[in-house]
């Protein structure tokens, strides 16, 4: 069995109310997928940056998870000709 270490990269910009996140996978040697999360506090909130930048990276993370399952079903569909119904 080989065992294979993909890295995924996460940069954080906080800047006032507003976090931003962006989640970069690099590792795949001929694609490079790129998503961003952001969250916003409420005015009304009570300053709790660590709770923004959990929400940003959660949100960055799980888009980066949607392109990687349809760049898989994009891969299946080239090599079987027939069309990805269900991967989640």
């Amino acid at each position: 069995m080989t065992t294979e270490t993909w890295n995924v990269r996460v940069a954080i910009d906080s800047g006032g109310r507003l976090t931003r996140a962006e989640a970069r996978l690099e590792d795949r040697p001929d694609t490079v997928l790129v998503a961003e999360g952001t969250a916003r506090a409420n005015p009304d909130d009570p300053q709790k940056p660590g709770i923004g930048r959990e929400l940003a990276v959660a949100r960055a993370l799980s888009e980066l998870s949607h392109q990687l399952l349809h760049l898989t079903a994009q891969d299946i569909e080239a090599g079987t000709h027939h069309p990805v119904t269900r991967l989640e």
